[in-house]
């Protein structure tokens, strides 16, 4: 039996024509928060509502994370705080950089990034890529330069362990906040390895890319299951809710209504997940 049930489309956001929708997060109320990366824009839309733009046109937002002061910290060309008044602040840029793809945050309310050094959707040749932590007291660590394609971030029960997730080897990585070493966790079965979350068995769940299939690993590496997603390329997801039970999934395109192009599914899930914690930047 899956550990995820009642999956359905979010009927709102399907009914709305998206692109390649990632950075899906939960906010107060119940309101789900995500990207259209090529479309570009950040939406959130209530459970009973229609979505609204919380900021127009942005493109390459593969991360959203919270932060400590209200609003949402956001990837792309650089990383910026949209406050809850809909104002920007650069956070962090580099000039080597072609930008950042997905984020993560530790309990101390750290930033993690992964940093694209290369332009894969433009044909060039992969170049390594860095996972940064950016402090928030101050400062930036790299954690690990052996991923090509950074993409999803998350972090172990013991608020220690990162994972980290490489599309261009279809690998997740595992390092930890000292960056000592890097190692490989787990190998995709099918697909690639996409956005990730982390559940509170320390579970790790990997959205498969073109495997139109998110997976769940246990703590050890192993694999302990797939569960189809009705889309062929499935981009990312997280937990929340009360319980941490809900599961919120981006898509880049869609089965039910092809038309409409990528869409938000949600589900629920048998373990809670853990809390993605706000980032004091």
């Amino acid at each position: 039996m899956s550990l995820l049930s009642d999956l359905a489309p979010v009927g709102a956001v399907l009914a709305r024509p998206h692109g390649l929708l990632e950075g899906p997060c939960f906010a107060a109320g119940g309101e789900m928060v995500y990207s259209d990366v090529i479309a570009g824009g950040v939406f959130s839309c209530a459970p009973d509502g229609e979505p609204r733009e919380l900021l127009p046109k942005r493109r390459g937002i593969g991360g959203i994370v919270p932060h400590a002061d209200g609003g949402w910290v956001l990837s792309g060309k650089s990383i910026v705080h949209l406050g809850a008044d809909g104002a920007q602040r650069e956070l962090f840029a580099e000039a080597d950089a072609c930008g950042f793809n997905d984020l993560g945050s530790t309990p101390a309310g750290d930033l993690l990034a992964g940093e694209l050094r290369y332009r894969p959707l433009a044909g060039e040749a992969p170049r390594a890529g860095r996972l940064l932590l950016l402090a928030a007291g101050g400062g930036v660590r790299v954690l690990s330069e052996r991923v090509i394609w950074p993409n999803g971030i998350g972090v172990a029960p013991d608020g220690h362990t990162v994972y980290l997730s490489d599309y261009a080897n279809r690998h997740v990585l595992v390092t930890d906040l000292d960056g000592v070493q890097t190692r490989e966790f787990a190998r995709m079965p099918e697909g690639s390895a996409d956005g990730l979350a982390v559940d509170a068995e320390g579970g790790v769940w990997v959205a498969l890319g073109e495997g139109g299939a998110l997976a769940r690993f246990h703590a050890d590496g192993t694999l302990d299951e797939v569960t189809a997603v009705p889309a062929r390329f499935v981009s990312s997801l997280c937990f929340g809710g009360p319980d941490m039970r809900e599961v919120l999934i981006t898509t880049a395109d869609n089965l039910l209504e092809p038309e409409r192009g990528g869409t938000l599914l949600r589900a629920r899930s048998e373990v809670p997940g853990l809390p993605v914690y706000p980032v004091a930047l």
